[in-house]
């Protein structure tokens, strides 16, 4: 570890702040949770309590390495977030503007098969079996009026 302190760390084509320890600032990366987070720095050896700024160079590229490739890095299948990948059919881990694209091809898949998922994503409607009748409602909001002002109106 290093004594200066970078305040701003590039990982995965992602700004990170330095001023955070190392869990939580690479848990700002898109598809690397919290608990990801801490089982890379286990992997690795690095304190969690330590600054993310205060690492040093070698470090941070074997963070790099490990946070691109979490499968090669002997992480378990069930840690991956893209476990028999359509395309591939291998276990992958994606990270930043990787998984936003496969998450929107998955929906764009669903619309064209026509599957159930798909046409509640196209109509815009909820896909994961919430209730619709009384919450997830959109435009413009129609009251209900009281009894007096229904018998005013009502007199006029």
């Amino acid at each position: 570890m290093s004594e200066e302190t970078a305040f701003i760390v590039r990982i995965a084509n992602t700004d990170l702040p330095g001023g955070l320890s190392v869990p939580h600032a690479i848990s700002r990366i898109k598809g690397i949770g919290y608990n990801t987070a801490l089982a890379i720095c286990k992997r690795l050896g690095i304190d969690p309590n330590t600054k993310l700024g205060r690492l040093d160079q070698e470090t941070l590229s074997k963070l790099e390495n490990v946070i691109r490739d979490l499968a090669a890095a002997g992480f378990p299948p069930w840690m991956l977030n893209r476990r028999k990948d359509l395309e591939s059919g291998r276990d992958i881990h994606l990270i930043g503007s990787d998984l936003l694209f496969a998450v929107r091809e998955d929906i764009e898949r669903m619309k064209r098969t026509k599957s159930w998922k798909g046409i509640r994503h196209a109509l815009g409607l909820k896909v994961r079996g919430q209730r619709t009748a009384t919450t997830g409602r959109t435009g413009i909001t129609v009251g209900v009026r009281k009894k007096k002002e229904q018998q005013q109106q009502q007199k006029k």
